[in-house]
């Protein structure tokens, strides 16, 4: 239901541009890659071209004597570097521990094994080419295929769900495969890393300059008052960015060794081996109903790979336990190691290949039931966690594939296979539930009312392109009444007050209590002096009885232009500023979620239309429609899901590393080769927000947004290529080897 809002909190709710946007698109933003700093040298890595052996011989005399060579770095003289005490958010995360040249042992293609630094980016890369690398090979494996005998770890489990599948009215038993997938934002990983003799400034291609900080602080053994983290503006990064890469260390140390700031940008090459993707991921999915439709169990079995000495798990049965009503539950997983790079998250990590599984599955087993699709969920809906018997903060998916349902035009779907046409096509109709846990971390911020009538917020948090700057904007307006373009919003520096990191969609949720105690706090202090000083209108009155609003201060009760502009109070007490600070604790141990289930969730509904005679497969429309509490800004958050949904697009028909088993490398490693979904593959999208504020979560009942939008969509996909079709893809991408055999239905 629509929530109707104070005057103070109007700005909470409207769909503002950016306000970084005419930065941007005048090219003013500065971007990593862009930093440019006197005396700037350039760093290039060489890489293994075996993926598994070691290191015999290193020729880089030639390379060393090319001209504009500074040095080449290598294991014997990089320097030393530390391993982190272990992974925390707060304190430093990592998905490849291994420091660079760390050991002469090779185990993935493209690992680092020298570093040139030279005076421009050409004269680098002429010589890292030049260097020669000498290999003892040993053998490698790449393999997709998942299968072993590794022992599963139970992960969640309730009830019996193998007894209750053996004597199940109607069973399902089929594996899905999500294959390697590449984060491939435009702007590539970079560092700008610069020594002063004591401590270091870096510029980085990060999506949390805390932990970055944190992890630096203790791989370079420095106190953290040395490191200083810097990151204004991101390019994208879709999880890669998360935590920090080896190469941030290379130039770390190419600095010191020089004397000089050194920019280290990697290439795309580089992108598909060094800093992390998706693993590939093996789905048992083993659900059971009786005759009605009620699941009667549901056994969820997962394997994902990873590196060797790194074991990342994709987490896909995170979402399973609690998304349907079943007595009988078993989730288990087991890790299978590959001499790949670390995988590490990558949007919506676990409940994008999970319920790629899932909802795959719950298709499946509706046609076997007869059942239409959108029903048979809304039949096993739970009305608690049943994974832990805790209530749902807020909860409505029913909702969501009720209104999506309603929006698509499902009442119009005729089951049978090929049986929808239009336009001289055949149509394909699915649907697709989607979940992410509502997550929030610590958050520090600071908020300057000023004399001049303008407002400064700053946390050192970042902006990853999801309008976290507009955010903190609406926030202080929210509470002081000031237009957006009187806020100045400072982000990406950890020489700023702690800010959390932008994933799990949780950067949103984290900043709203630390920004609006900030304001209020600021707010407090004006009206403080408003009372107490002498010179002032209010001269003799209680701070309590007096309000600030729409950037003035006034007697509660009054209008606001009955008031002063706050900047008077200030001026007139000789204060630049009046300042507040806010403080938020959160984690994956927020104490919260032992007293509350606490998640968004949401609805696809897609249609592709099929053409056999030249076998052409195509998205045509999505309907998405999101519980994810109240919305801050509709402008961002659609932009957020559509992103999302194209993304999906991409998972569901396009994207795939491979890996070339003779060598151990990934060979499809450009954007000419990985196919991401363009501007011409994007269906028509509508997407639609449910307005149920979760204030038991924060106080404006917001929850993140970033990830929802492409869990599910694939098997909304698949679902509706098989409905078309009659083939159901159970391996991700769709090929088009898969539809040629159309006409036989499964």
């Amino acid at each position: 239901m629509p929530i109707a809002l104070d005057s103070t909190q109007s700005v909470i709710g409207r769909p503002y541009s950016r306000i970084e946007g005419p930065l941007k698109v005048s090219g003013r933003a500065t971007y990593t890659s862009d930093v440019d700093l006197p005396g700037l040298l350039h760093a290039v890595p060489v890489c293994s071209t075996i993926a598994s052996g070691k290191v015999t011989s290193l020729e880089f005399a030639a390379a060393e004597a090319m001209p504009g060579v500074q040095a080449v770095l290598h294991r014997g003289n990089i320097g030393r570097f530390y391993r982190i005490s272990g992974n925390s958010i707060d304190g430093g995360y990592v998905d490849e521990a291994r420091p660079p040249f760390d050991d002469d042992v090779i185990r993935y293609y493209g690992q680092y094994v020298a570093l040139v630094i030279a005076d421009t980016f050409e004269a680098a890369s002429a010589a890292a080419a030049a260097i020669k690398v000498g290999y003892d090979v040993a053998p490698h494996d790449v393999r997709a295929d998942l299968s072993t005998d590794a022992e599963l770890k139970v992960e969640s489990e309730r009830g019996d769900a193998a007894r209750a599948f053996d004597g199940a009215a109607v069973t399902l038993d089929e594996t899905y495969v999500t294959p390697v997938e590449t984060h491939n934002p435009i702007e590539l990983h970079a560092t700008v890393a610069q020594w002063d003799g004591e401590g270091y400034t870096f510029y980085e291609t990060t999506q949390s300059i805390s932990n970055h900080q944190g992890t630096l602080v203790q791989m370079l053994g420095l106190p953290k008052e040395k490191v200083r983290v810097i990151s204004r503006y991101l390019g994208s990064g879709f999880g890669g960015k998360l935590w920090m890469w080896p190469h941030s260390l290379l130039a770390a140390a190419a600095s010191r060794h020089t004397g000089r700031p050194v920019k280290l940008v990697l290439n795309r090459k580089m992108m598909f081996q060094n800093v992390g993707h998706r693993p590939v991921t093996q789905q048992r999915m083993r659900l059971s109903a009786d005759a009605n439709g009620k699941l009667t169990s549901i056994r969820h079995d997962y394997l994902n790979h990873r590196a060797i000495l790194d074991a990342y798990s994709e987490s896909c049965g995170e979402a399973t336990p609690l998304l349907y009503s079943t007595p009988n539950l078993r989730v288990s997983a087991a890790t299978v190691q590959r001499n790949v790079g670390s995988p590490t998250a990558m949007r919506g990590p676990g409940a994008v290949p999970g319920l790629y599984a899932l909802e795959s599955a719950m298709d499946e087993l509706a046609v076997k039931l007869n059942l239409d699709p959108v029903e048979f969920r809304i039949m096993n809906e739970p009305s608690v966690d049943e994974s832990t018997g805790l209530p749902f903060s807020s909860r409505h998916l029913v909702e969501c594939l009720r209104t999506g349902a309603e929006r698509f035009g499902w009442e119009k779907r005729t089951p049978g296979v090929a049986s929808m046409k239009r336009d001289g096509l055949t149509l394909g109709w699915g649907v697709a539930a989607c979940g992410w846990p509502g997550i929030r971390f610590s958050a520090d911020a600071t908020v300057d009312l000023r004399a001049d009538g303008t407002a400064r917020v700053v946390c050192g948090t970042q902006d990853i392109g999801t309008g976290t700057y507009t955010i903190l904007a609406q926030l202080v307006a929210a509470q002081t009444g000031l237009p957006l373009e009187q806020i100045e919003v400072g982000l990406g520096d950890s020489a700023l007050p702690l800010g959390p990191i932008s994933g799990g969609s949780a950067a949103t949720a984290s900043v709203i209590p630390a920004v609006t105690d900030a304001a209020r706090a600021a707010v407090d202090v004006v009206l403080a002096k408003a009372a107490a000083l002498a010179e002032s209108p209010f001269a003799g009155a209680k701070a309590e009885s007096l309000a600030f609003s729409d950037g003035r201060v006034h007697r509660k009760g009054e209008a606001p232009k009955s008031g002063v502009p706050f900047g008077e109070i200030l001026e007139a007490a000789r204060m630049h500023a009046a300042s507040g600070h806010g403080s938020a604790k959160g984690g994956f141990d927020d104490p919260l979620k032992k007293k509350w289930s606490i998640h968004s969730y949401g609805a696809h509904f897609a249609e592709v239309t099929w053409q056999p005679e030249i076998a052409q497969l195509r998205v045509s429309r999505v309907v998405t429609v999101i519980d994810a509490g109240r919305i801050l800004n509709p402008k961002a958050g659609r932009n957020q899901i559509e992103g999302a949904v194209v993304m999906g697009v991409g998972m569901a028909l396009f994207e795939h590393t491979m890996y070339d088993e003779r060598y151990g490398a990934p060979i499809n490693n450009n954007l000419a080769d990985y196919i991401i979904a363009s501007h011409a593959d994007a269906p028509a999208l509508d997407v639609s927000f449910l307005d149920y504020p979760d204030t038991i979560f924060n106080e404006l009942g917001a929850r993140g947004i970033a990830e929802i939008g492409l869990a599910g969509i694939a098997a909304a996909i698949t679902g509706a290529v098989y409905h078309a079709t009659g083939v159901r893809v159970r391996r991700l991408p769709v090929m088009i080897e898969d539809l040629l055999a159309a006409g036989k239905p499964a």
